[in-house]
């Protein structure tokens, strides 16, 4: 339990511990090839956010801001007696990611995100998108999860998932049924992308170092992501040829190579300073 809501969270294996946030429709169990694939790397803690998976779904929308699931993500870490860890968001767990190093940048190590972005920058365009939510949120109560997700997977945005062998498709599917009505519509209202502030302004300022990772066929967030890359003082671009929107289940051996190289040079890059440290403090 972590301020009034009771998380449910997978900690597997051992090691650097490396923090895992999933998308909208999503929960712990979306990671599950990638914890097989970087098995024996590090400890990964993979949490069911707020209306996903099996967290509790609480009534009170502003309970899924992204400012109030911060908090919690925080308390959870310290709950687990994690003080510094990498973190790895996916889509709406990417802008949640990005919203907490740079709210508490000397808790994580690293940043990766994957598919995400710094939000709208616009006014008008967070308050047509809160607009555009709400009613969403109010269809899903309405019709109910199955109907909902057989229109979202239809999306533009996930059409490159059309070429996923059937059972893998199958199994996405099935975990987006696992999810409550309540849960999605109060996540849509609560944390949806136009009730988020803008950070684009507050990219230059992010110290963290970040790996951007998106899809060459997701050509909406392939160009967001370039557009971070230009701004944010230390960063490194990845775009995965042959991918959609979610990586990480298109290109699953693709995405966790990118993900243990850049883990693997940020351990090296501690290493070298510790060292140097303890050189200086010889002399």
């Amino acid at each position: 339990m972590v301020n009034g809501v009771n998380y449910h969270y997978l900690d597997q294996g051992q090691g650097s511990p490396l923090v895992l946030l999933h998308g909208f429709t999503g929960s712990s169990a979306s990671w599950e090839e990638f914890n097989n694939l970087i098995t024996g790397h590090c400890r990964t803690i993979a949490i069911d956010l707020p209306g996903h998976g099996r967290t509790i779904s609480p009534n009170q929308p502003q309970r899924y801001s992204i400012q109030a699931v911060s908090n919690d993500i925080v308390a959870l870490l310290d709950t687990l007696k994690i003080g510094y860890s990498d973190l790895l968001g996916y889509s709406m767990g990417g802008r949640l990611a990005l919203y907490l190093a740079l709210d508490k940048p000397t808790q994580f190590r690293s940043l990766i995100l994957e598919s995400a972005s710094p939000g709208l920058d616009s006014i008008d365009l967070r308050h047509k998108r809160v607009q555009k939510d709400g009613l969403l949120a109010n269809r899903i109560e309405a019709n109910g999860v199955p109907a909902f997700v057989e229109r979202w997977q239809r999306l533009p945005l996930f059409e490159s998932q059309n070429n996923l062998a059937r059972e893998r498709q199958e199994g996405q599917r099935r975990q987006r049924l696992n999810n409550t009505a309540v849960g999605l519509a109060n996540s849509l209202r609560g944390m949806g992308t136009g009730q988020q502030p803008s950070l684009w302004s507050e990219l230059l300022s992010l110290l963290v170092p970040t790996l951007l990772i998106a899809g060459s066929l997701d050509l909406k967030y392939s160009d967001i992501n370039r557009q971070m890359a230009q701004i944010m003082p230390d960063s490194k671009l990845k775009i995965i040829s042959g991918a959609g929107h979610n990586v990480h289940l298109e290109m699953p051996e693709q995405f966790a190579k990118t993900v243990l190289a850049f883990l693997d040079s940020q351990q090296q890059l501690a290493q070298t300073k510790k060292e140097h440290e303890q050189e200086r403090y010889q002399r």
